[in-house]
């Protein structure tokens, strides 16, 4: 007998050997129902892992490789966020439920329940590839460059969470064979305890879509809100809170809604300006204000932010005493300058030659405040070209060491309240300047001598 003749031979034998066994484990099962139901399901089960195995070494390998062809960056993204790898789910799915109807070692209750076990699994699968779904979208929406200005994670989160209460909805309703819709309407009767246990998480729900729609709030905003020891970018936007980043790298967790309760600043504005203010005032002690001798203004006229201030000053003096002669002999008869005003004007000009300072656009004072108990407060009100923390705290102090290095050069004094070290040289007798005179080192022809020690 030839080979291929004894392999058929063979293979029947051993078929029909196979058909026997099967007959007879058949007969000897049907007697024996407690063990026929848990083979059954087992067999299932394992037809189902099977399956599950089988989709993820042949179709999701093929999906990923013809995916990498294509030119298009969202299904990387959806990929990337494991939607194709939930969705292989719904395979043993669809295997449980189909093969329970068609198992008759199964009873019918059985039966009804696998198939009701694999509907609610199945609504699991799709309301997680759903997340999936919706944070895959989300990372797309992100990479546009305006998406920090209208982020819409938050509406994203909503759609996740009616997603996953339809997926329970839907569990509930196949376990009992109920309709959905009678479900949901049986859910009115408790939306008052609804409510009432998540009051917090449905204001923030509703306060999280009002911060989006309204554009409060943008994520790399720099906020203060007091209230909550909060100060610094935001970083996160989503459905129940938002996240801070303060300056010292900790991050404060505020409820959405807290934001429509309580005030709070939000810095976009000067961000987007280019310009962040300086509004700082150096208080001059009133003892020290005086006019200035001729000496004086001849002495300042040689300083070069003062020297075109001085001589129009000059002129405009000269022509208001000639137009209306007046007794020299009293010197407020007289049109004068004051070692304030020319201290101000020099602040002016200076800060009108400072390459960090705007000059256009926004607002430019130094003036004068309400006189206080500490002196008279001369206001330094201007913006810095800057926004940068560091570079603004730099520029508003180089500005102050050198108008605080001035004042003295001006016959001011800067107020200061006394301290130990000034009581004791009080006492010793140590200091006896006279109040408004310029430095020794700054002495003029017109200066009065000062008395000696």
């Amino acid at each position: 007998m030839e080979p291929g003749t004894r392999f058929l031979v063979f293979a029947g034998s051993l078929a029909n050997a196979f058909a026997v066994a099967w007959d007879e484990l058949r007969g000897w099962l049907d007697g024996r129902p407690f063990v026929t139901v848990p083979l059954s399901i087992a067999l299932l089960l394992v037809l189902a892992w099977v399956s599950l195995l089988l989709v993820r070494a042949t179709v999701v390998p093929a999906v990923r490789a013809l995916v990498s062809r294509t030119p298009h960056k969202w299904d990387d993204v959806v990929l990337r966020h494991h939607v194709l790898d939930r969705l292989a789910y719904l395979v043993p799915m669809a295997v449980v439920y189909r093969g329970a109807a068609l198992m008759e070692s199964l009873p019918e209750a059985a039966s009804t329940l696998l198939q009701r076990l694999a509907l609610g699994c199945t609504a699991i699968v799709m309301a997680r590839a759903l997340s999936g779904f919706l944070a895959a979208l989300n990372e797309l929406y992100n990479s546009n460059p305006r998406a920090a200005e209208r982020p819409i994670k938050n509406l994203l989160q909503v759609v996740d969470v009616v997603g996953h209460i339809a997926a329970l909805i839907f569990v509930v309703a196949a376990l009992l064979d109920r309709s959905p819709v009678l479900l949901l309407s049986g859910l009115g009767a408790m939306s008052a305890i609804v409510m009432l246990v998540f009051r917090d998480s449905i204001l923030s729900l509703v306060a999280g879509m009002q911060v989006t729609r309204t554009d409060l709030i943008r994520i790399g905003d720099w906020i203060e809100m007091p209230q909550f020891n909060a100060d610094g970018f935001v970083i996160d936007v989503a459905l129940n809170n938002i996240s801070v980043q303060n300056w010292d790298k900790t991050i404060t967790v505020i409820p959405a809604h807290k934001f429509l309760e309580n005030s709070f600043k939000n810095w976009r504005g000067m961000q987007q300006s280019g310009g962040r203010r300086i509004k700082r005032s150096v208080l001059i002690d009133l003892s020290t204000v005086r006019f200035l001798t001729d000496e004086e203004v001849e002495y300042f006229e040689r300083f070069d932010l003062l020297r075109d201030y001085i001589r129009q000053k000059k002129k405009e003096i000269e022509e208001h005493n000639r137009k209306y002669p007046i007794d020299p002999s009293i010197p407020v008869n007289l049109r004068r300058l004051t070692n304030l005003g020319t201290f101000r004007a020099y602040v002016e000009r200076y800060l009108r030659r400072h390459p960090r300072i705007h000059q256009e656009g926004f607002p430019f004072l130094v003036r004068q405040l309400q006189p206080t108990e500490q002196g008279l407060p001369l206001e330094i009100y201007v913006f810095v070209n800057d926004v940068q923390w560091v570079v603004y705290e730099s520029v508003q102090a180089d500005i102050f060491d050198h108008i605080l290095a001035a004042v003295p050069h001006f016959g001011l004094r800067v107020f200061q309240s006394p301290t130990g070290h000034d009581v004791t040289r009080a006492l010793v007798g140590r200091e006896n300047v006279a109040i408004g005179e310029l430095p020794p080192s700054l002495s003029l022809p017109g200066d009065r001598p000062r008395s000696q020690p």
